[in-house]
């Protein structure tokens, strides 16, 4: 035991890879739903190893890795974050700043009330309001205060403290209210508002095992009889024949020759017609009224499926019925709609944002001529602009630096901390005008936020694990019961501002409510409960209004509490 503890010591970042390692071992351990996830997993198994051996921690290395992350959240939100201040969904974006503003007026009257030092004031509110990056913030403000090196270090070991022992409830409190208790506080059924809101937004729910309208799509052949009602129209009012299902002519065969379909074309008995559709239609619409033939050479139509960024400015706010109604999109369908990283239900209500993702599916020169319109079509990146990433990271830690406000008697300088996630969220919002500027791929931002965040966490852990006894004797149960209330209560002013002052629609709200706290299982509960995904539209646009807020506190908190 004791050769360990010195091969800990001697070699502190194996000791911060074993943390890593046994976090998401502790992160991947669920009861009924529950699990503390890899993030808080990495600073119990850092505060455990810390009990072991007292590992030294480089503080560049925590900058680093923090600073990564950080980068790579605002990257990831920036295309949603400036849109969601501008569009129809300012309700959940007035949510968040509600929610997040009274967590934080929350955290300092209870950190007053117990007497908590900036440290514990710091991870009482990281933890309660479930916001891990926030412990970042906070530590480097209170490394930028005046104070002795001893007590800034002890302040900081104090952060990991109190994000430890507050954390769990708070993930479970937020959990439990979005999805049982703020729906019994409201007295509505879950199941009955889903099935409410999806007929408002026009979502049809499908039975399992019968794939959605707007997810499968193929093309048949089927023969034209001499009595079809279609004989002597031209291509383009045969496809109006059935104008709710988007059935579209590619191309036919007559007298053996194989013709491209053209609007004015007329259809003529005998003719073999390639249609289009999705799946469920053309078994259902199309199978009982004509004779399906097998024609490979003629079903040989050159498909395409792309993602496309919308980026423009006549479409962003439309529905995508509306949407439809353009005559680019013949022979086009949406097959995925994303925002924010999450999937948003397709339906004919559901209005498409800039910042959208597309996925749609085609005739190549229809998805090519679809993209012109869209926006660009997102090729997959394989490389990373490393120029844009270290110059908006460098940029925006000297603008954290430069740019102070004062508080009480002192002044807070930003920090490098939230001067960088500013940075990348203004890189990931000019990705929406340039989609060619700042390229990171998919795979390179995730490794970024997941192992930047992790083992920042677990380097925190492993400081604060040689006085973590210590200093929970010191905090007392207070902190635990303090940081009970700092959870809950901007969950129900949240829920009765949300509900008599917005007027949001419940599902809308709850969804709301767990992107203020940016609890992603919070809004998968609320799904599950209600048996529907549309508690995703309330999500997503305060989600990224949560991440920038909740991070900024960390260092707001630390200069009221030193300040005060």
């Amino acid at each position: 035991m004791v050769w360990f503890e010195q091969f800990l010591v001697k070699y502190p970042e194996f000791a911060v890879f074993l943390a890593i390692s046994i976090g998401y071992l502790i992160g991947s351990v669920k009861f009924r739903g529950f699990g503390l996830g890899p993030v808080t997993g990495s600073l119990f198994a850092g505060i455990l190893i810390g009990q072991l051996a007292h590992v030294p921690v480089a503080g560049m290395a925590k900058s680093f890795l923090f600073l990564l992350f950080l980068f790579g959240i605002g990257y990831s939100v920036g295309p949603q974050f400036l849109q969601a201040l501008k569009r129809d969904g300012m309700k959940p974006v007035l949510l968040a700043v509600v929610v997040c503003v009274t967590g934080l007026l929350t955290a300092f009257a209870v950190a007053k009330i117990l007497g908590l030092d900036p440290g514990f004031a710091a991870g009482l509110l990281s933890g309660a309001l479930t916001e891990s990056p926030a412990m970042g913030t906070a530590t480097e403000a209170i490394n930028a205060l005046p104070l002795p090196d001893a007590d800034r270090a002890m302040f900081v070991a104090h952060v990991a403290v109190a994000d430890a022992v507050c954390y769990v409830f708070g993930a479970a409190g937020v959990i439990l209210f979005c999805s049982v208790v703020g729906p019994w506080l409201l007295g509505v059924d879950l199941v009955a508002e889903g099935l409410k809101l999806e007929k408002e937004y026009g979502i049809t729910r499908t039975r399992a095992g019968v794939s959605s309208a707007w997810h499968r799509f193929e093309i048949r052949a089927y023969r034209i009889a001499e009595n079809a009602p279609i004989v002597g129209m031209s291509v383009l009012d045969a496809e109006a024949t059935f104008p709710q299902y988007r059935l579209f002519i590619q191309r036919l065969r007559r007298d053996g020759t194989i013709l491209e379909a053209t609007p004015a074309m007329v259809i003529t008995p005998g003719d073999v017609v390639a249609v289009s559709g999705t799946r469920e239609t053309l078994v259902t619409v199309l199978g009982p009224r004509s004779e399906e033939v097998e024609d490979r050479e003629l079903l040989d139509v050159p498909v395409s499926v792309a993602d496309i960024l919308l980026t423009s400015r006549a479409l962003k706010g439309r529905s995508i019925e509306d949407v439809a109604k353009e005559g680019w999109t013949r022979s086009l369908y949406l097959r995925a709609l994303s925002r924010g990283g999450q999937d948003i239900p397709i339906a004919p209500g559901i209005a498409v944002e800039r910042g959208d993702i597309l996925r749609v599916v085609g005739p190549e020169p229809v998805v090519a001529a679809a993209g012109k319109q869209i926006g660009v079509v997102v090729a997959p990146a394989t490389t990373t602009d490393f120029f844009v990433l270290g110059l908006a990271i460098f940029l925006g830690g000297l603008v954290g630096v430069l740019v102070t406000f004062p508080i009480g008697d002192m002044r807070i300088s930003l920090s490098t901390s939230v001067g960088t996630l500013l940075a990348g969220l203004m890189v990931g919002h000019l990705r929406t005008r340039f989609p060619l500027f700042g390229s990171i791929p998919d795979a390179a931002v995730s490794l970024m936020t997941a192992l930047g965040l992790a083992a920042f966490v677990a380097m925190t852990g492993l400081h604060a694990g040689p006085v973590f006894v210590s200093a929970i004797a010191e905090a007392g149960v207070g902190l635990l019961f303090g940081g009970m209330i700092v959870t809950a209560v901007p969950m129900i002013v949240g829920l009765y501002f949300g509900r008599y002052v917005l007027g949001m629609n419940p599902l809308l709200l709850l969804g709301g409510l767990a992107g203020a706290q940016t609890m992603t299982a919070g809004m998968a509960a609320v799904q599950d409960r209600s048996g529907s995904t549309v508690a995703v539209l309330g999500f997503t646009p305060a989600v990224p209004i949560g991440h920038i807020l909740l991070t900024t506190w960390g260092t707001v908190i630390v200069g009221l509490v030193a300040g005060s």
